[in-house]
């Protein structure tokens, strides 16, 4: 009987001391506590001070599903996994990204293997446990980080696929670091690829690049920066080769319209396409993007013209009549004088003023500017339902629409449009008097490379100086009065020049500010901003140096509200990319 009792008495023991050695273990599995919104892995290493050990748990050959799976209750911010047969860290990575605040499964592949201990490698044994930093507790929810439409914006571009990779994500920290404070990015391109999640009647399945919008505009708020969601509007081949009766249709062959043999062009005067457009802005909106900018908000300015035919010009059966170009020119208030000049005479030179000199008739125009003048109302013929009327009116609409939410409303148009050129202002329906009146920011790409044949200069790309300056004075008398914001796209390409450097990026952001502009965006198709890289810091260093002659000479140095800039001079080279294109838009 004693023999008995002592054995039972044992056994208990044993029971007890094996539940006992079994809570220690997990205990011992759970990592320390992370934050839960995800920071970047070093950061979050040194902020917390630990270094987690891998654990090394033995099982029995057997299948998965045979291991016992013990409950473990992790830290917040954490959650453990337990690997399955075949898996890899960059397969768990993939599955948990959503539910994480890291931006890409590479990104949260090295989180992994740091947190475990700093490992090395890839593969994962079969019941393995291991932790997975950055779980949030619930989806991110961004909101617009609100400034007033004369910030002063020093922004790069870059496509959707980049802004959603780890290169991007190098860019956008090194572009903060050397004094940059907003990004363009593509929401939707002119091919018509859309690159975040959109469900809409006229969108079907489509490749997403960047998977979580209000995640990404969080990590670019991170970096105390201003995030511009870039829409391309009425050039959309995937739009017309999905939905063919959405195009500009021919007059010849009743057939989608094809500029140069391309199909890519929807009509903008179809209310479909228009609501499409404006649906997806405000979508992007209420991500917590802090400014919309549409590209591409004009009409096919290329290909067979005569055989485009438009919704609105059945609507308006007076629109196909023959239009009088001369209502539509801007009057300059400091030109009054040369206006005086009779109209026949006006007439005779109307072409030779449209080239952009500065001679109407026997009149000088004022401090070299051109002189543009707008004929007598009763000696204009009947005007009709033109192609600015159409922008004018989509661009009305979707201010009402957009304002509410708090983001501002930009608007990217060709920099030829500051010479008021008839021919222009009839095909792409840029009216920039009436588009100023609905929009916060206008956007000219005034790139000197693409002035081919504008002010008898042969070669335009090596003369920054001149076309940006002449731009911009232009812009700036034609939108005089209408509190619009003049922001330029200047180049950040070295296509048809050969003096492109970083003194051609300082060039350009100089003469931009001298005539009136505030802020400035950097274009290039491939993503590769080295020669900005290198200018940027020396523009703030001899910006912000007491008694220097350049002080307040290229930008003012704005920043988001109550944030400092916590940017060096001499920032971490990032490698760019092997090749630059223009990209024109």
């Amino acid at each position: 009987m004693r023999r008995s009792s002592l054995f039972v008495t044992v056994s208990v023991a044993c029971l007890m001391f094996g539940m006992a050695a079994l809570r220690l273990n997990s205990r011992l599995l759970v990592p320390t506590a992370l934050a839960q919104t995800a920071k970047p892995v070093p950061e979050v290493a040194a902020a917390q001070g630990t270094r987690l050990k891998p654990v090394n748990a033995t099982y029995p050959a057997a299948k998965t599903a045979d291991i016992p799976r013990v409950q473990l209750t992790a830290a917040p911010g954490t959650e453990i996994y337990i690997a399955k047969r075949g898996e890899s860290i960059s397969v768990v990575a993939r599955q948990y990204l959503k539910r994480t605040g890291y931006l890409t499964s590479s990104e949260l592949s090295d989180a992994i293997r740091h947190i475990n201990g700093n490992r090395s490698g890839n593969t994962l044994r079969a019941g393995e446990q291991i932790a997975i930093p950055g779980i949030l507790s619930a989806p991110i929810v961004e909101k617009t980080v609100p400034v007033a439409k004369d910030f002063e914006v020093r922004a790069i571009y870059l496509t959707g696929i980049m802004a959603a990779s780890d290169h991007g994500m190098r860019i956008i920290r090194h572009w903060r670091d050397v004094g940059g404070n907003a990004v363009v990015f593509d929401i939707k391109d002119s091919d018509g690829s859309i690159t975040i999640p959109f469900e809409h009647p006229l969108l079907g399945k489509h490749q997403v690049y960047i998977h979580d919008l209000p995640k990404f505009v969080h990590f670019v708020h991170s970096q105390n920066m201003h995030a511009i969601a870039r829409i391309a509007i009425f050039r959309d081949e995937r739009m017309v080769v999905e939905h063919p009766e959405l195009a500009v249709q021919s007059r010849k062959n009743k057939q989608p319209w094809r500029e140069n043999g391309k199909l890519v062009w929807t009509d903008p005067s179809q209310p479909k396409v228009q609501d499409f457009d404006i649906a997806l802005a405000k979508f992007v909106a209420q991500s917590g993007a802090d400014e919309i900018q549409f590209d591409y908000v004009r009409f096919p300015a290329e290909g067979d013209q005569k055989d485009a035919s438009f919704l609105y010009q059945s609507e308006h059966p007076e629109a196909s009549q023959p239009v009088d170009p001369t209502p539509a020119i801007v009057v300059l208030e400091e030109n009054a004088a040369a206006c005086k000049v009779p109209a026949a005479k006006r007439r005779k030179h109307a072409t030779h003023a449209a080239t952009g000199e500065t001679e109407v008739g026997n009149n000088k125009a004022p401090e070299g500017r051109q002189a543009v003048c707008r004929a007598p109302s009763k000696a204009a013929a009947p005007r009709g339902y033109q192609r600015s009327d159409v922008i004018t009116a989509f661009l009305k609409k979707a201010y009402a629409e957009l304002h509410p939410t708090g983001v501002l409303l930009s608007l990217d148009v060709f920099g030829v449009m500051a010479w008021q050129r008839p021919v222009d202002l009839a095909h792409t329906g840029q009216d920039i008097v009436g588009m100023a009146k609905y929009c916060d920011v206008l956007s000219p790409m005034i790139y000197p490379s693409h002035f081919f044949g504008m002010d008898n200069i042969a070669h335009p790309g090596d003369a920054p100086e001149h076309f940006i300056g002449e731009s911009m004075a232009r812009f700036e008398l034609i939108t005089k009065g209408s509190g619009v914001v003049i922001r330029p796209w200047l180049q950040a390409f070295r296509w048809r020049t050969k003096t492109y450097s970083p003194e051609y990026i300082k060039v350009q952001v100089a003469t931009a500010k001298e005539k009136g502009g505030i802020g400035f965006l950097f274009w290039n198709a491939a993503n590769d901003y080295s020669k900005p890289y290198e200018a940027m810091p020396e523009m703030r260093s001899a910006n912000s140096k007491e008694g220097s002659k350049d002080k307040g000479k290229f930008f003012r140095g704005d920043e988001l509200p109550g944030v400092t800039a916590k940017a060096s001079l001499t920032p971490t080279a990032i490698p760019a990319p092997a090749s630059a294109a223009t990209g024109s838009h």
